[in-house]
């Protein structure tokens, strides 16, 4: 007696825990569920790739600055840090142009560009 008891309460827990794995699995595979999964990898994803960028981009930012040291060592800049002043040129006006207005700061035509059409 206490053998067909125990067979039927283990065909019962093994019955159980089938239903309850092939529920849990059919509600994986729900297209709300599918499109939730794919939503979470993709947001993942895009964390990943973010984190390697910016990991990227200061590994570029820190060699490009040891880069220019050395460059800076091997032309003799960083010797003499201070550069002269750059060089100011003068806005010369061309007095010549037809279109010159005396004491405007802007170009000014003196016709009407539309009566020639």
């Amino acid at each position: 007696m206490f053998r067909r008891t125990f067979w039927f309460t283990t065909g019962v827990a093994a019955g159980v825990w089938a239903t309850t794995k092939v529920n849990r699995k059919l509600k994986q595979l729900t297209p709300e569920s599918l499109a939730r999964t794919a939503g979470n990898k993709a947001l993942e994803a895009g964390h990943r790739i973010k984190d390697r960028a910016v990991d990227f981009a200061l590994d570029v930012r820190h060699n490009m600055a040891v880069r220019e040291a050395e460059l800076g060592d091997a032309l003799g800049i960083n010797e003499n840090p201070e550069l002269p002043a750059p060089r100011r040129y003068p806005a010369i006006e061309n007095r010549n142009n037809p279109k010159y207005v005396e004491g405007s700061a802007y170009q000014t035509y003196p016709y009407n560009r539309n009566e020639d059409h």
